[in-house]
């Protein structure tokens, strides 16, 4: 059954102290979205279609709007030594990124394999 995604907005770089401190209990995920590029709308769209909150669990997600948050995504990059890409998926567990994909690589079945793995 598809289900809304419950995005928490990223709006400031303190966040990801907190994100980096949850990730010690449970998975965290960033999405980074370019709301100019026709590409990374396409992938959230098919991510939100695709979403089911039942089987992701709970699981919190956060949403980086770049064109208005550039700082935070340049501190992303620097924080978990990642090349910034948008769109840009990320998942945080024990504060460092164990997963990420960009572009049409990031794909909702991907995903919930690889947090079901754990």
């Amino acid at each position: 059954m598809e289900q809304l995604m419950n995005w928490i907005p990223l709006i400031n770089e303190d966040q990801l102290l907190e994100i980096k401190q949850a990730s010690q209990e449970q998975p965290v995920m960033i999405f980074k979205h370019s709301t100019s590029c026709s590409t990374s709308a396409m992938v959230l769209d098919r991510l939100e279609r695709k979403w089911c909150g039942d089987e992701i669990g709970d699981l919190s997600i956060y949403f980086l709007d770049l064109l208005r948050y550039r700082r935070i995504s340049d501190q992303i990059s620097i924080d978990f030594d990642l090349r910034h890409e948008s769109p840009q998926l990320l998942v945080v567990e024990g504060g460092s990124v164990t997963y990420h994909d960009s572009h049409f690589g990031i794909d909702y079945q991907v995903l919930l394999a690889y947090l079901q793995e754990d």
